[in-house]
This record gives C-alpha cells, structure tokens and sequence, in this order.
C-alpha cells in the first residue's frame, strides 16, 4: 500500500476553481453594465437628406463618406425638403436630418424629441425668374401676382417661407398661380418657359444653383430689402451675393444681391447615441469649416443661429473641441476606452466585497478533501457497534479491509503543505479505528491472548 502524500506549496486549481464563480459574477455584471448603461454606437445611422441636385443631398454623400472612413454606415433618405424631414424624424424613420431654421420652434422640438447639433451653413432663399423682353424687371414681390411660381414640392422648406414672404408684402393666397414640382423638373418648366419662376431654399453649391446663376435670359431676385425681412423673421440672415463671386472673368453676377436666408440645421433625434453626436459634428466642422460665399473661414458648424436647443455633446465639442482620446485614437478605440469608467465602477463596487468571499471558499474546497473521510470513518464504527454477536467477527474484518481501502484513497489526497495537519489528524483517526476494531475483535475471539484496549 503506497504511503507517498501528495503535498504541494499552492494548489492554483483550487484557487482557480474557488474563484471562478466570484469572476464569473463580476464579469457578467460588467459586461451587463456595459451593454445596458452605455451601449456601443451603432454601426449605421439614417440621414435625412433632400432632393435630387440639392446641397442637403451633395452634403449628405459628403457626410457618408467621412463616416465610412470610421466604419460607420451613412444610409441617406432622400425626401421633398426640410419639413419632410423633420416628420421622418418624428416618425422615427431617420435618424438624424438636415433642416433650416423656421421650421419648428423649441418648445415643439423639446416636446418631440428633438435636437440640435449645430448650424452649418446659410441658405439663402432663392427666386430665379425669367426674363420677358420688353416688359420692366420684376423688383417687387407684388409685381409677381399673376405668374406662375414653382414654390418647391410639399415636404419642402421654401413653400412654407415664400408663402410668409408673400404675406409680408401683402399677395393673398390665389394671386400668385403657384407650382409645386421639384427642384429638378422645375427647372426644367423654367428653361421651357412654361413657368414664370422657381423658388426654393439651398446652399450654393448646390450644381441648380451654380447652372440658373450662369444661365442666359434667367435673373435671379434682389431681395433689396433683406434686412427688413430679418427683422420681421428672426429666424432670417441677411447675406450678401457679391458682385464677381460666382465668376470673376465674365464678372458673373454683375452686381452685388441682397438675399434673405434661414440656416440650414444638423437635427437628431434625442437618443441618438452621444458617440454619434461626436462623429457627425467632427465631420461637420471639416466639411463645412471652410470659407464660402456666405460665411468666413471657421463661422460654422456653431451652436448659433438655431432655434432647437443643442445637443450637450455637440455643445462641448464647440466649446472644447473633439474629445481628448479621440485627438490620438480611432473613433471605436477612443469611444470603448471613453466606455470604460462604466467597468470601473462596476468593478469598484463588486471587486471588494466579492473578494472576501474566495480565501474562505479555498480554504473548504482544501480542506473538504480531508473532512469527507470522517463520514466514511463514522460508518465503519456504526457498522462495528451495531453488528450482530453471530457474525461479529465477519463483520470485523470486513471493516478492517474498508480501513484499509480508505487509507489507501487518503494517500492518495494532494493538498497544499499549510493543510497537512488535516490530512495526518485525518491518517492517525484511521489508525485510531483500527485500533479499536483490533482490540474488538482480540477481546471477541476465545482463544485471544488478552489485548489492552487503546
């Protein structure tokens, strides 16, 4: 019978077995925290943009392309104009839109969901018209009652505010034959000659724009009383179209045109995640950061200039620029690294307390390996006392040989030295029980010298 003891130093089995369930709880609860208080950001984003040829669409494909480059998916939906877009954003079927100014006011934003994450540019309201031989200039809006005006399609941003501008001046609703194609086949009817004007709102750089201003026998409207109409709509900047800008050789336009324009407006919806909010205004800065016909170098993305209150993420980026991580890293690396206060207070809450728990663990699965073998000793000395007088001896000596099995097992026990007291008490009951089982037997045999009893 082998009689070599197993002993090592640290058993890290052991501790590794104790441990797991504490490590297992702190990491499930972890990865919970994670997930549910601080998701990660989406990997695509729905972006309202507008029609066909426009600047909020030449913007949007800007804007996908800068995302991509961050492994974000920018899925553009195109729509009518600023008011459709803002019901997709209602309506949850976009995610983040562009809009000018005017279209909603703060209360009704708040009480939709909605937020802003900055200005971006102006967009000057545009009436482009056809020039009729040997009739006077139109240089009036009055003078426009009984023409045909393509005020946009529905959905639009410029029906709604040439219908306030027409207002001012006093045309009534029916006195101007108004058309409501898009921008595209609008201008289309205008070159025709089959309408007298189109209106609509946009950047210039939108490729409609750039062609009507260089476009022969079409003349663009001077709004000479621009500043006047932004002091009746808040909501409205007076720019300034200079002469030359649009071509210095051909000295295109001829002269400088005052233009009314609201502000064309980055809108999320509130639950757009805060590292979404990062990226788009990041790329808003390089897009539309530059000088232009309208703006100087640096004036826009800003927090001004629009009525829906500012995101706080898009409010600090204006305020400190890009966040710290994201000036070193890549967007995902920074934003998990950004992610990880959430597991460090997660950790810090459980770690401690739940650190208690793993010595008192080892020390019973160390020391269980010993005391299981009492349970096994215990019923050899149940069966001893309870055996009956006809086969006591038989009974005996079945015991004995189970004592011998055991310590043959027990022997066989690997536990760290700092446990080995357990493991020799454990060795000298054994020794004990066979003892008594020996004396038992010496005292019920007849021809048994006489046995001392230990």
């Amino acid at each position: 019978m082998s009689k070599i003891l197993k002993f090592t130093q640290f058993s890290i089995r052991d501790l590794i077995v104790a441990a797991a369930p504490t490590v297992l709880t702190i990491v499930g609860i972890c990865l919970l925290a994670y997930w549910l208080v601080d998701p990660a950001p989406p990997r695509t984003v729905r972006l309202g943009t507008g029609q066909e040829n426009s600047a909020y669409e030449e913007f949007g494909k800007k804007y996908a392309a800068v995302l991509a480059k961050h492994g974000v998916k920018v899925t553009l939906v195109p729509s009518a104009g600023s008011s459709e877009n803002l019901r997709n954003l209602k309506a949850g079927k976009v995610d983040i839109a562009f809009m000018q100014s005017g279209s909603t006011n703060e209360e009704a934003a708040e009480r939709e969901g909605l937020t802003s994450l900055g200005s971006l540019f102006v967009e000057p309201l545009w009436l482009f018209l056809r020039e009729e031989k040997g009739k006077p200039p139109v240089t009036r809006l009055t003078d426009l009652r009984g023409k045909k005006i393509n005020y946009g399609p529905k959905g639009a941003g410029s029906p709604r505010l040439f219908r306030q501008i027409l207002e001012l001046n006093g045309v009534e609703k029916g006195e101007v034959e108004r058309f409501s194609l898009a921008n595209t086949p609008a201008t289309v009817e205008l070159l025709e000659g089959r309408i007298d004007g189109l209106v609509f709102t946009s950047a210039p750089e939108a490729p409609l724009i750039q062609m009507l201003l260089q476009t022969p026998g079409i003349k663009l409207f001077d709004f000479n009383q621009a500043e006047a109409y932004s002091r009746k709509l808040p909501f409205l900047t007076h720019v300034m179209l200079p002469q030359g800008i649009v071509d210095l050789g051909r000295n295109l336009p001829a002269e400088d045109y005052h233009l009314i324009a609201p502000t064309a407006t980055l809108v999320g919806r509130e639950d757009l995640h805060p590292a979404l909010v990062d990226l788009f205004v990041q790329a808003a800065a390089g897009i539309h950061g530059g000088a232009g016909w309208f703006q100087q170098q640096g004036q826009f993305p800003s927090a001004k200039y629009t009525e829906i209150p500012v995101d706080a993420e898009a409010a600090k980026f204006y305020k400190s620029g890009p966040p710290f991580l994201q000036r070193y890293m890549t967007f995902w690396l920074a934003n998990f690294f950004d992610r990880m206060w959430v597991l460090v207070v997660a950790l810090g809450a459980l770690i401690l307390p739940l650190s208690k728990v793993v010595p008192p663990l080892y020390v019973w699965r160390i020391r269980s390996r010993v005391y299981k073998w009492y349970g096994q000793l215990r019923a050899v000395e149940q069966k001893v006392e309870d055996a009956p007088a006809a086969t006591r001896m038989q009974v005996y000596e079945e015991q004995l040989r189970r004592l011998d099995e055991i310590e043959e097992l027990v022997n066989q026990v690997s536990i760290p030295l700092s446990f080995a007291d357990g493991l020799y008490g454990l060795r000298s009951h054994i020794q004990f029980v066979r003892k008594r089982i020996l004396f038992l037997m010496g005292d019920a045999s007849p021809t048994a010298p006489e046995a001392v009893p230990v």
